[in-house]
């Protein structure tokens, strides 16, 4: 996926969240819970991602260089939720459209441009729809290369930021093989000489396996499935 893709990847993924958070509301109300983040509700993780981008959207908008000036926003009642993420959306849209991707920001990671927020966001996108989704319980397939992308991110970025000394002294090797990417990658490669297990499935799926949103038996699993478990679950991410 390249870096031009992203902002298009977000615009759709936040249009699909805005409907199937309405619809969710609709069906049943702010209060119900979020099968991948169960101590949220739906209110919860509308006003959650609405924050987030609130966020990246002053973020971009002012470069800023560090957190100085950000000041976080009170809490929306719930009936103002939906019409406030619809406006957070597209505020961050706006402000990438007219941002250089090369252009230096503050980021919480190593690359510190406006291409690491475009890339960050289009996946936080992808997978809180997902989230809203399944509340609805209408899950549509994330694309193939949008999926092998969030891959990529976490196994580069992601892992990393939760293991700053590396991989843990127990660390198995994992292959994720995405069938519809035509692609395999390899979650602590070079710690053992052998994988514990090979997990295969869409490059989607495999995305919400890592990020714990659906459990490995959507998946194909060649291998010890519990060590798999195990590895995945030691990405502790906040």
């Amino acid at each position: 996926m390249e870096i031009h893709d992203h902002l298009p990847s977000l615009r759709r993924s936040n249009a699909r969240f805005a409907e199937a958070a309405a619809a969710g509301v609709l069906a049943h109300g702010w209060a119900a819970r979020v099968p991948g983040c169960p101590d949220w509700s739906l209110a919860d993780l509308v006003w959650h991602l609405a924050e987030v981008q609130r966020f990246w959207a002053w973020v971009v908008r002012t470069r800023a260089q560090d957190l100085s000036g950000y000041e976080r926003p009170d809490r929306h009642p719930d009936d103002e939720l939906l019409g406030y993420a619809a406006a957070r959306s597209a505020e961050l849209e706006a402000a990438l459209a007219e941002a250089d991707p090369a252009e230096r920001v503050w980021t919480w990671a190593r690359q510190k441009d406006v291409a690491f927020v475009l890339r960050r966001q289009a996946q936080e996108a992808a997978v809180h729809t997902v989230d809203v989704e399944q509340v609805l319980g209408d899950v549509r397939p994330i694309p193939a290369d949008l999926g092998l992308d969030g891959l990529d991110e976490w196994l580069d970025v992601m892992v990393p930021a939760a293991l700053p000394d590396g991989p843990p002294p127990d660390a198995h090797p994992v292959v994720l093989h995405a069938v519809d990417a035509d692609a395999e990658r390899t979650l602590f490669a070079g710690s053992r000489p052998f994988p514990v297990a090979t997990l295969t499935g869409n490059a989607g799926d495999l995305l919400l396996a890592v990020w714990r949103r659906v459990p490995l038996d959507v998946l194909t699993v060649d291998g010890d499935g519990l060590q798999a478990a195990a590895m995945i679950a030691s990405i502790h991410l906040e």
